[in-house]
């Protein structure tokens, strides 16, 4: 089982290596990772998840029991994730949104497809992409909201209802998916050499963001905030995988279900987490900290959880 393991969890994160050394080492820029991860975000992925939600069984894949084991758990980590915040590190309510966002935004994208494809195959992860099509929009909308409402400054209800459309209306994954719905529900067949197009984009979509992650992790680094980050990555690569699956043993999914979107739950915090921290110019330290610390140590937390997740279900 362990080199199955090793076999499923070591190519994702080699290559994420393998970009972190070649910023490191000088082979590639700054400028020439941001291009990379530009065309993974803004193109290529959007093309994913366009061919994923068009060709999607709706109504397996939006179970809302799928949806609320997974939301459920996602939310409780962030919330319990704010309170340590307030309670044991002394954060002002800004900041402990900021920081604590990163408990509720996993990187389901970049970290949890390619490794549920290797995992499970790609036909089992409808429950994966049903996930990552509402990611952002309950994310944006439980964060700003908990911003606007929790900081002394916040904006009022028609402006943050302004904030929410905006960053997730600008954001290309949000494109690629509504585009998806769009054909899936109309019964529109992608032309045969569109289609042949945006496949072979699919192709590059996640070993290109793969690198690319692994050459923006290079710009953070562990500050002396690294007791905040252990607790955020303890709650995001432990509690919610764990909450998600009791979740799941009680609204009686099943076992192939259960499997996907515990593991989804169990990927480190993403890169909008540092990047809604940038949007409010709060816990900046914090969340690239997590960033950093969580994606390290979740190439062990994975393994354990693959391991738990093919020995008891």
């Amino acid at each position: 089982m362990f080199t199955d393991i090793l076999n499923i969890v070591a190519p994702v994160f080699l290559v994420v290596m393998a970009g972190y050394l070649a910023v490191r080492l000088k082979v590639f820029t700054d400028i020439q990772i941001d291009h990379l991860m530009r065309f993974a975000i803004q193109i290529a992925i959007p093309c994913l998840l366009f061919k994923a939600t068009s060709t999607i069984d709706l109504a397996s894949a939006f179970d809302w029991r799928i949806l609320s084991s997974y939301y459920l758990a996602a939310i409780c980590s962030f919330i319990l994730a704010y309170w340590l915040l307030r309670k044991i590190f002394s954060r002002r309510p800004g900041e402990a949104v900021a920081a604590a966002f990163a408990a509720l935004f996993s990187n389901l994208v970049l970290l949890g497809l390619p490794i549920s494809e290797l995992a499970w195959g790609f036909e089992n992860m409808e429950p994966g992409f049903a996930l990552v099509s509402v990611n952002a929009p309950i994310c944006y909308l439980l964060g700003i909201t908990a911003m606007e409402y929790l900081r002394a400054d916040g904006r009022g209800a028609t402006e943050t209802v302004k904030v929410i459309g905006k960053a997730i209306f600008k954001n290309s994954l949000m494109i690629g998916i509504g585009l998806g719905f769009l054909v899936n529900f109309s019964g529109l067949e992608t032309p045969a050499a569109l289609a042949s197009a945006i496949d072979l984009l699919v192709r590059a979509s996640l070993p290109v963001a793969l690198f690319a992650l692994g050459g923006v992790l290079t710009r953070y680094a562990l500050s002396k905030s690294i007791g905040e980050a252990g607790m955020i990555s303890l709650l995001s690569l432990g509690l919610q995988p764990a909450a998600t699956w009791w979740l799941a043993l009680q609204f009686n999914l099943d076992d192939s279900v259960t499997r996907s979107i515990v593991l989804m739950a169990a990927m480190a915090p993403g890169l909008n987490a540092y990047l809604f921290a940038s949007m409010y110019q709060r816990s900046l330290d914090t969340a690239s900290s997590t960033v950093l610390l969580s994606t390290v140590l979740s190439v062990f937390s994975v393994s354990a959880w693959l391991i738990v997740l093919r020995s008891f279900i």
